[in-house]
């Protein structure tokens, strides 16, 4: 069999993630916070890129600059004035005092001079939050115990091993263990720090920190230690009436003694946790006007990108060789960095414009009638895929006359009716969420109870969907949200 050589052409079709396409997909999904940091980072790195307020800038440099000389001049005028008397040898007493201060001012800056009238006031810009971490705080109360110094040491281990809550987060014995130290040496250490505030700090569990508030709140009278060591459980599902049982005491003393306990924090380092609180930026706006729902984007605080005219004309004819390709590029990158910022926008305002007329009765009447939306609606009637839809959404925000709310938020499941017709999921929380703030504190509606409420009202749901729903609205069961008190 002969074999031989041929040439052939095929035809094929193949996507290609160009580095200004993963670009345009990076900027596409970016937050507001996030994009913003991502362009400074570029103005640092890219020369050609400037902002547009540069300008502006310069201007306020040079008033500043005037106003120094103006000030200068002012003072070398009077310092002249005051030397022409004596030169004249006029009769009258001179202000030394005057001519002092005048010296004084004139061997200081303008920048200076200013401040000094405001030196009563103290500048805000530079005062910072002093706020003590837990950490910080438990340390300096260590440090001023009595604790020797092997002692200070192994406090500052378990300080090392709290929660956010406040809780020690390890095996005690497995701890003692690998520390290769006496277990009643680590107590006696476990025990000063749990006596320092705040109270209930370095416990184990919940019950532990509840007995170490109670001791240190001076809360004993042998029914509340009693409940909270012997009857846990039960106390936290709220069956008072197998602690009264059990104790051998009256329902009444039990709810009592329940509700002084209600009174202590589960949370100790409460007042020292939580991450640091960041504002929304919307970045669009709905409003209405006229009587017609209007959308508009929020470009504040985005910086106003353009290309630096002087590397510009070295890109069209000064530069030669590399550092004319060196410019080309940077040039290529900031072009195509402004066009991908400025399709963004486009993006996301044309898809809040189409989410807007879907969603006309939510914005009307309120999210009882918001309606079940899914990616695809929005990316039909805009032409664009779903991912694309999905990027655009996710960690946008709009701004309406009902509050502010990711772009996210519009896109729920449906709920059948009864009748026919479908309800958003969302809607459907809001109706849960309603029932269980109408229902009575000392009766509250179980999960299958208000399944019925909803059939009622034409919607139809399986208990465990109403318990998911429950779950994610952060509403306890009806077992732990009945109160005696």
């Amino acid at each position: 069999m002969a074999l031989d050589l041929r040439q052939s052409l095929k035809l094929s079709q193949q996507l290609l993630m160009t580095p200004q396409l993963q670009q345009a997909i990076k900027l596409l999904q970016l937050s507001r916070i996030e994009l913003e940091q991502f362009v400074s980072q570029q103005l640092a790195e890219n020369p050609i890129l400037e902002e547009a307020s540069e300008s502006q800038d310069n201007a306020e440099k040079d008033s500043v600059e005037r106003t120094s000389d103006d000030v200068m001049q002012d003072q070398l005028s009077s310092v002249s004035s005051i030397v022409d008397d004596v030169a004249e040898g006029e009769k009258k007493e001179i202000d030394w005092e005057a001519l002092s201060r005048v010296q004084e001012a004139s061997s200081q800056p303008a920048s200076a001079n200013k401040k000094s009238h405001d030196d009563e006031h103290p500048n805000y810009e530079n005062l910072s939050s002093n706020r003590k971490s837990l950490t910080e705080h438990l340390m300096t109360q260590i440090g001023e115990s009595e604790l020797d110094q092997d002692e200070k040491n192994l406090a500052a281990i378990l300080i090392g091993n709290l929660s956010e809550k406040g809780y020690l987060d390890l095996d005690w014995d497995e701890f003692c263990k690998e520390q290769d130290i006496d277990v009643d040496y680590a107590e006696g250490v476990l025990d000063t720090l749990q006596r320092l505030h705040p109270p209930g700090i370095a416990a184990r569990s919940l019950q532990e920190c509840l007995l170490i508030q109670i001791r240190e709140h001076h809360l004993k009278n042998g029914v509340v230690e009693k409940v909270v060591s012997q009857h846990m459980k039960e106390l936290e599902i709220r069956n008072y009436a197998v602690i009264a049982k059990s104790m051998k005491i009256s329902l009444d003393e039990v709810v009592k003694n329940a509700a002084t306990i209600a009174e202590l924090d589960p949370i100790p380092a409460r007042e020292f946790g939580g991450d640091p609180t960041y504002h929304v930026i919307p970045d669009v706006y709905v409003f209405k006007m006229s009587g017609k729902w209007v959308v508009s984007l929020n470009d504040e605080g985005l910086p106003n990108l353009r290309i630096n005219s002087f590397y510009k004309e070295i890109a069209q004819d000064r530069a030669n060789g590399k550092d004319k390709e060196y410019v080309q590029e940077k040039l290529k990158s900031a072009q195509w960095l402004i066009k991908s910022i400025q399709q963004r926008q486009k993006t996301i305002f044309k898809v809040t414009e189409c989410i807007v007329e879907k969603q006309k009765d939510f914005f009307e009447k309120g999210v009882q009638f918001l309606k079940p939306m899914v990616l695809r609606d929005i990316a039909e009637d805009i032409g664009m895929h779903e991912s694309t839809i999905s990027r655009v959404t996710t960690s946008k925000y709009v701004h309406t006359p009902r509050g502010i709310f990711e772009l996210k938020y519009f896109f729920n499941s449906s709920v059948a009716r009864a009748g026919g017709g479908d309800v958003a999921s969302e809607s459907v929380k809001v109706m849960i969420k309603g029932i269980v703030d109408s229902e009575s504190p000392q009766k509250p509606y179980s999960d299958q109870k208000i399944v019925a409420i909803l059939e009622e009202k034409g919607v139809r749901l399986a208990r465990r969907t109403v318990a998911k729903y429950r779950e994610q609205l952060g509403i306890l069961p009806s077992s732990k949200r009945k109160k005696y008190f």
